[in-house]
């Protein structure tokens, strides 16, 4: 039962941790992001998290406020990851935050662990115009600061969240990316393969099959908690590109990750219509 424990900590993932392991090649990346016609202030997505027939917990994901600068979007989103309650082993209680800039790339973001005995957090907090990255670490009640650094940034960088967004929209364009992430205070990257293929997937939430775009990559090493190989989800064919489902490859096994519920005025998951 303890590598159920295992596998709810990867709940994460969903929300961005998908690393390589070999440096990649740098690329230019000439996307034109219309953040309003996909990004909605209010939009709540939650998802269950199971291994084989067990559900593990949920996760909800927030697009909280968006502050306009110069006429330049900026979105604050938010994820929660909870497990469910009476599962043995297993009390995970976790919030990601991120605000992201106009080309969907991070400026701030927070990661809070509630653990029984006190809160831990991570902050990181970017300054692309000085290159830098400001690392904050510690623990609240009591309050305690472990670590306040910076380190040198050349270009920009995901988080653990704001890739979720990134990949919304590389969803249905049949393009591969290796994308730069800053991730457990180190430069690394994501790789990620979008397709144009329209496809048809059941999930619990409504009784027909979804029209949904797929993504994947490959992980050639083993990352935190035991992920490793090769992952694939599934993004809705239409302008919202809302994650619909997501697999992921665990040493023991698969974990998959589902559209529970959504609030998002006049949308619903896009009917798979069959030739």
């Amino acid at each position: 039962m303890k590598n159920f424990l295992k596998i709810f900590l990867l709940l994460p993932i969903i929300t961005g941790f998908v690393l390589v392991k070999k440096p990649c090649p740098e690329k230019v990346y000439n996307f034109n992001f219309s953040s309003d016609q996909i990004l909605q202030v209010g939009e709540e997505l939650t998802y269950v998290v199971s291994y084989s027939f067990i559900k593990l917990g949920e996760i909800k994901i927030l697009v909280k406020s968006k502050k306009t600068v110069n006429g330049k979007n900026f979105y604050n989103t938010i994820a929660y990851m909870d497990s469910y309650s009476g599962i043995p082993f297993v009390n995970l209680h976790m919030i990601y935050e991120s605000t992201l800039d106009p080309d969907f790339y991070s400026v701030f973001f927070r990661g809070i662990v509630k653990k029984e005995e006190y809160t831990t957090f991570t902050e990181y907090y970017f300054n692309y115009n000085k290159s830098k990255v400001r690392i904050k670490k510690g623990k609240t009640n009591p309050y305690q600061l472990w670590t306040d650094s910076t380190a040198e940034v050349n270009k920009k960088y995901q988080d653990g969240l704001s890739i979720l967004y990134y990949a919304r929209y590389l969803s249905g364009s049949g393009k591969s990316e290796n994308v730069p992430c800053f991730v457990n205070e180190k430069k690394v990257y994501t790789s990620i393969n979008s397709y144009k293929e329209v496809t048809g997937v059941s999930i619990d939430a409504v009784n027909y099959d979804v029209a949904c775009v797929r993504l994947d990559g490959e992980m050639n090493f083993i990352s935190v908690f035991g992920l490793t190989g090769y992952f694939e989800g599934w993004f809705s064919d239409d302008q919202a590109s809302i994650p619909i489902v997501a697999k992921l490859k665990v040493i023991i096994g698969n974990v998959k990750v589902e559209l529970k519920s959504w609030k998002r005025p006049g949308w619903t998951p896009p009917k798979f219509e069959k030739d």
